[in-house]
């Protein structure tokens, strides 16, 4: 069998980095879609640069990818955050965050579709969060989210026939680079916030792509449309 490839956005640093790290593990080749360069490329790893938050640049990034190499397996990562409570959002903001967290994926999507169904096979895995239950200063951020979780719901039932799974891994606090950098290891703020969660402490990054992995696997054909 040909060496499967993967498709990953916002590969770079933290949790995608983390994802691409596993994937390669599991013996696919990944191609990493970010603005930023990684410090250093994984072996079996491509870095192209793209702004994701451009709907132009990311169909055009997306079907050079697709006329070059079949690509079945997709993990939408990419996202950002700008906390600000109700009365402080704008629709700058709005705009910006919607096209990267929620607009990109539905790009990509739809770029790599005719390959998977060709194929009769695909994997999507769409990164959320748990702020899409609702988080003080979350308004823009958790809408995307929840729109980013009924996306995959209506995929997957769209696509189940196609051979194509689709679901959403939606982490809590996860001990990436920048989250370290607001919620020191040690500091009080940290060890309140590891005290409201059963396990007591922040996740991995590993462990995100661990659950990643699993839905990526071409085993888990009956799984789709969960969060």
């Amino acid at each position: 069998m040909n060496t499967p490839t993967a498709l990953v956005t916002g590969g770079s640093r933290g949790i995608g980095r983390a994802i691409i790290a596993r994937l390669i593990d599991d013996g696919f080749q990944v191609v990493n879609f970010s603005r930023g360069a990684p410090e250093a490329l994984l072996p079996g790893e491509t870095f192209r640069s793209v702004d994701l938050g451009d709907p132009a640049a990311t169909v055009a990034a997306a079907q050079e990818l697709a006329a070059e190499r079949r690509v079945l397996h997709l993990v939408n990562n990419a996202g950002m955050i700008q906390v600000a409570r109700i009365g402080d959002v704008t629709q700058e903001q709005m705009a910006r965050i919607m096209a990267l967290n929620v607009t990109a994926p539905v790009l990509l999507m739809q770029a790599l579709l005719p390959g998977m169904r060709a194929a009769g096979y695909g994997r999507v895995v769409n990164i959320g969060s748990r702020a899409a239950l609702g988080k003080d200063g979350r308004t823009v951020y958790g809408a995307s989210k929840a729109a980013l979780a009924g996306m995959t719901r209506t995929w997957a039932l769209e696509l189940a026939g196609s051979g194509i799974t689709v679901n959403t891994v939606a982490p809590g606090p996860i001990a990436t680079e920048l989250f370290n950098q607001s919620n020191p290891p040690g500091a009080p703020q940290t060890l309140a916030l590891e005290a409201a969660i059963p396990a007591g402490r922040v996740g991995r990054p590993e462990e995100v792509a661990h659950a990643v992995s699993m839905f990526m696997d071409r085993r888990a054909g009956f799984m789709t449309g969960q969060m």
